[in-house]
């Protein structure tokens, strides 16, 4: 009776996953929508779910297939997924008709992951509006500029060990995830680390610990991506319990502690204490700019937040503080290894500043042009944010995907993407796009940009809240170890770098390595 129960079950099982396989198609073909079929269960993911490519290449195949396209579908896995390829659409989703395209889709339910699950990233519709409103405030340029020394401060230790190590083959990866998991556990969670000092410490080797994600942890994913019914059901956990349990209680600490000894510090706790009393107020130089450009229609800005939804709001903080922007300025001291020309163009910039304005503070940083050209093109070249998705919200007309095609229709919960890197490295937007030229953002040409075709932080009403932080943090950092030191290839550098298949970081294959030398 077992091994026919078995039978019954798998037989069960495949048959579903097959008529799921044919519906999806059926779904493209009565839309008229072109697609790569694809394998079952798998769709158009075969080659990331194995690790044989990152999921991107998996995206940009896809995108490539048809290049007279406005929109293709996507599979990926079970789903059906609308991948738009125009910008005119892009914009109108994004931008335009943001009001049927709010929500993000569920990646992991609240019930199975609640510090992801209550994030801002993941809420939902007036909820998601409350806590961006809630949270614009934290995000203004006088918040940034009081954060600003925390950054100097952790970059003045990067300073001093790479001084101790110079013309060492040196592990990029782990030098700059070192201080970025420094400049968050300063700002967001108002901790004083040294990873550089204290390899092991408990904050490092936590974080560390979330995102490195094996092979049963990659099948629970996917699981609660296909199956989050069923993930719920079974209560199974993405991050080791342990790491989750150890930055709420931070947070929740952190807030005791300061409550009752009427202790306050500018960093991410703070502002969320503050808010949760009301007490975070707009200053002077305004807040969430984009928040403020498409009106959110916050339903009820003084609604109480939870000791759980506020923790969720650090947690994404170093979630994407952590691992996004360590990625990017990875890749971009991997480039300025292999870019010498580039290289002494920013060195050059940054001795001029020096000469004219001395030390850095925040009110000058954007006053550095090439440094925002090479940043720029790093977020170019090598995009974390791999893809941005939508909701339908309400329902919603496409315009036809080709000349000729009809309108597609699109009901409650269709998904659409928008393959950021691909659109990044498509040659009508970025000719020659393998080739990494800063000047592309440079004022004389950054206008011959399309726009929407460039979002590394997203775009419209969900862009990412902390670009601010962000570019700080990657721009502060960058700015001392140009100052400082020539960065040059050694025997590890991989000329050209190529894209490791991983399940999300973006880093070169065989990591990124690299020499500093003195400059003199």
């Amino acid at each position: 009776m077992l091994i026919e129960a078995v039978i019954f079950f798998v037989t069960a099982v495949l048959t579903y996953l097959y008529y799921n396989y044919k519906q999806i198609h059926n779904y493209f073909d009565a839309r008229g929508i072109k697609y790569v079929p694809g394998w079952p269960v798998f769709g158009n993911t075969i080659q990331s779910s194995f690790k044989k490519t990152h999921m991107i290449e998996d995206l940009d195949a896809v995108y490539r297939a048809y290049p007279d396209e406005r929109y293709v579908g996507y599979i990926e896995g079970i789903k059906s997924i609308i991948m738009i390829r125009d910008p005119e659409i892009i914009k109108a989703v994004t931008v335009k008709d943001f009001e049927h395209f709010v929500d993000h889709r569920d990646l992991i339910p609240v019930e199975v992951e609640p510090l992801m699950g209550d994030s801002m990233f993941s809420m939902k519709g007036d909820r998601w509006r409350d806590m961006r409103t809630t949270l614009s405030p934290a995000f203004t340029s006088s918040k940034m500029r009081r954060m600003m020394p925390f950054m100097n401060e952790i970059s003045a230790n990067i300073i001093e060990y790479v001084k101790e190590h110079i013309n060492e083959d040196m592990n990029i990866d782990d030098l700059i995830r070192r201080y970025t998991n420094d400049v968050i556990a300063s700002t967001a969670y108002g901790l004083t680390v040294n990873s550089l000092k204290d390899k092991d410490n408990e904050f490092y080797k936590t974080g560390q610990a979330l995102f490195n994600f094996p092979f049963f942890r990659r099948i629970i994913f996917i699981i609660n991506m296909l199956f989050p019914a069923v993930a719920k059901i079974l209560g199974v956990r993405i991050f080791p319990p342990e790491g989750t349990s150890f930055f709420m209680n931070i947070v929740s600490g952190t807030m005791e502690h300061r409550e009752n000894n009427n202790i306050e510090r500018p960093d991410m706790i703070q502002l969320l204490m503050e808010a949760s009393k009301g007490k975070l107020k707009t200053d002077k130089e305004g807040t969430d700019e984009v928040a403020t450009e498409y009106d959110l229609k916050s339903t009820n800005t003084s609604r109480n937040w939870s000791q759980s939804e506020l923790a969720g709001q650090v947690f994404i903080f170093f979630a994407a503080g952590f691992e996004s922007s360590a990625s990017t300025l990875v890749m971009l001291l991997h480039e300025i290894a292999l870019n010498n020309d580039i290289q002494e163009k920013l060195y050059q910039e940054i001795r001029e500043f020096q000469e004219n304005h001395g030390s850095l503070v925040y009110d000058r940083i954007s006053d550095l042009k090439y440094l925002d050209c090479v940043l720029n093109e790093a977020l170019r070249k090598w995009a974390v944010a791999v893809v941005s998705d939508r909701v339908c919200t309400k329902p919603y007309e496409l315009p036809p995907p080709h000349e000729g095609g009809k309108p597609c229709k699109l009901s409650l919960n269709d998904i659409v993407y928008t393959p950021i890197n691909s659109l990044h490295m498509d040659p009508l937007y970025f000719p020659n796009p393998e080739v990494f030229d800063p000047e592309r953002f440079s004022d004389e040409n950054k206008h011959n940009i399309k726009p929407f075709t460039f979002m590394p932080f997203g775009v419209g009403p969900r862009i990412c809240i902390g670009v601010r932080f962000a570019v700080m943090e990657l721009k502060v950092l960058l700015y001392y170890l140009i100052a400082n030191f020539k960065v040059v290839k050694c025997s590890k550098t991989r000329d050209p770098p190529v894209l490791a298949p991983e399940d999300i970081k973006i880093m070169a294959k065989g990591g990124s390595w690299a020499k500093f030398e003195v400059r003199k």
